[in-house]
């Protein structure tokens, strides 16, 4: 035994290794790295694995287990088949084509989608997808538990040449069409329905039903998503016009996609002195780190939607922030122990910013029931500084 020093590149692949991010450096796509970001715009290049184009977004919010890539295919182009053990959901950005998956039990599915699909590839299934457009490159979001599993195994040929088959997974062959079984659950607290949809394929998310949630702002409308069985959770929600959401907070790692209207978010974290604002409109993807406050503002004169993908199921909550949300308590206020910031409760800044937000589009509030809106525009400039106010929790951190 020797107590000589190691030289630094013996050191090298021994010592506070990322197996996932050795893979994306592998890979030879760009790597995009922010806040938040535009998925259309975004820069791709030649990606030989899916033998399409892509790149990877990785926002500053994703946390330990969620990532992020696009994957680009040209008109008439298709990838190449691939699998992989980690979990994958696409939301189709752009472009029309279809999506073909080779099943456990040998059946091979093939479905058509055009933009603002999202669907689910069963875990470890092969699949490979289809540009059917001569003329548009279709875009494809993909948010994923990659870092989680290559992380957990740091091992490739066991993450992307795994033989081995999770039958559980691929659902009923309709759920692939876009039917599914609708579930609806009531919370722990007795008072309020939890509303699941479970399938692999949701062929337009701007018409799909959902279901009242006012307890996460005046007219909220959300339907949870259970796709391919997965640990990785889904949901879809709706700020109507001349109305937004209550703020609130939770785990890192929940990657939110605007998919119509117009608007923005505003994010901070408690004590801050600015909110951070990401603008509201498809294309447009941010995750908000861990415990920052967050909220979804309307501007313009039709509903907005956005859906969001994250850890820990509804079916499968995976880790206990996850859990709790899953019962009720994401929607309970942090004056009570939760993590919602009640209309009641929330700095005046913020209402003051969407009424002269909605003025410039010519938007009218629905809000006036709730604030008194001649009194939040007569206050002065020196009024509207300061701390962003953010009433303290009494409870424990839930």
């Amino acid at each position: 035994m020797s107590d000589k020093a190691t030289p630094q590149e013996e050191l090298d692949g021994r010592y506070l290794v990322e197996p996932y991010l050795d893979w994306v450096k592998g890979q030879n796509i760009p790597v995009h790295e922010d806040f938040g970001f535009d998925l259309l715009a975004v820069e791709t290049k030649d990606w030989d694995w899916y033998d399409a184009r892509g790149c990877f977004n990785h926002a500053h919010g994703r946390g330990d287990f969620m990532a992020n890539y696009v994957v680009e295919v040209l008109p008439g182009k298709k990838t190449r088949p691939v699998k992989h053990l980690y979990e994958a959901f696409f939301l189709v950005l752009s472009g029309f084509g279809s999506t073909t998956v080779w099943l456990p039990s040998g059946e091979k599915h093939t479905f058509e989608w055009g933009p603002k699909a999202l669907f689910a590839i069963p875990l470890n299934c092969e699949y490979q997808i289809f540009n059917s457009s001569g003329r548009e490159t279709a875009r494809l979001s993909c948010t994923n538990d990659a870092p989680l599993t290559l992380n957990l195994y740091h091992n490739q040929d066991f993450v992307f040449n795994n033989p081995g088959k999770f039958p559980e997974r691929a659902g009923s062959p309709n759920q692939f069409q876009g039917e599914g079984e609708h579930l609806e659950v009531v919370r722990a607290d007795g008072k309020a329905k939890l509303n699941l949809w479970e399938t692999n394929f949701v062929p337009d998310l701007t018409g799909f039903k959902l279901y009242d949630l006012g307890e996460r702002g005046k007219g909220s409308k959300n339907v949870s998503f259970v796709l391919a069985d997965s640990t990785m959770h889904s949901h879809t929600s709706e700020v109507p016009v001349g109305r937004y959401k209550k703020a609130h907070r939770h785990a890192a790692g929940t990657h939110v996609h605007a998919v119509s209207g117009e608007g923005y978010s505003l994010l901070w974290h408690e004590g801050d002195s600015e909110f951070k604002e990401i603008p509201w409109r498809h294309g447009i993807m941010y995750v908000p780190p861990f415990w920052m406050f967050h909220q979804h503002f309307n501007t313009c004169a039709e509903p907005a939607r956005y859906v969001a993908c994250s850890m820990g199921s509804r079916r499968y909550p995976f880790i206990s922030l996850r859990k709790r949300s899953a019962e009720g308590y994401g929607s309970l206020s942090i004056q009570q122990g939760g993590r919602q910031v009640e209309y009641e409760d929330q700095d005046p800044r913020v209402h003051r910013k969407w009424l002269d937000a909605i003025d410039a589009t010519g938007v009218t509030s629905d809000m006036a029931d709730i604030f008194d809106e001649p009194a939040i525009r007569a206050l002065k400039p020196e009024e509207l500084t300061g701390a962003i106010y953010t009433p303290q929790s009494i409870g424990p951190a839930i």
